[in-house]
């Protein structure tokens, strides 16, 4: 900032300059055979140059501002983007078939997540279970089902640290809490 106030207050006082040394010269100019560069044409050659120099700084902005807008256009990876859009829903209502906006059970929040990013999945749990590739070694955005012998019942989106983002059960909103049982297995969209 202080060099483009540098910048412009010296285009000031030189188009000063060139304002008074124009009229100077009319006054009292000696008739020479060689004509001396004047000192009117080498300040308006530093206001030129003042200005380029302006022009160069606000460039770089531009291109600085630009490098900017290009990395946030970077696509984050699906799973990251499905754990964001899921985590936006945090606070709605658990609904009993639920697939959103505004309300959800478990199924329809995983759907409806992975849906805002192109990847389909089916209705239900059980059927979300069936369409994923199982994983050992989970990772956020991964899905975690969880299981009652062969029957799957529920399913959240693993948010990391042996916590799960879900739609748990009636009266409880949509959010964030720790796996509470060890009968789970993930799956990877």
């Amino acid at each position: 900032m202080r060099q483009v106030m540098s910048l412009f207050s010296g285009a000031l006082v030189s188009t000063l300059l060139v304002a008074t040394l124009a009229t100077a010269p009319a006054q009292a100019a000696p008739s020479s055979p060689t004509p001396a560069p004047s000192p009117a044409s080498s300040t308006t050659q530093s206001v030129s140059t003042t200005t380029t120099s302006a022009k160069q700084v606000a460039d770089t902005r531009t291109s600085a501002t630009k490098a900017k807008k290009k990395a946030k256009k970077r696509k984050l990876p699906v799973w990251r983007r499905a754990l964001l859009k899921a985590r936006s829903r945090t606070g709605m209502a658990y609904r009993y078939g639920g697939s959103g906006p505004r309300a959800f059970d478990c199924s329809g929040l995983t759907s409806w997540a992975y849906g805002k990013v192109g990847k389909k999945l089916p209705r239900t749990s059980s059927a979300q279970a069936g369409a994923v590739k199982r994983v050992k070694k989970p990772k956020r955005g991964d899905l975690v089902f969880f299981h009652n012998g062969g029957r799957v019942y529920h399913v959240g989106l693993y948010a990391g640290k042996n916590r799960v983002f879900h739609a748990s059960r009636p009266g409880k909103p949509v959010g964030q809490e720790k796996i509470w049982t060890r009968s789970v297995f993930f799956g990877r969209v």
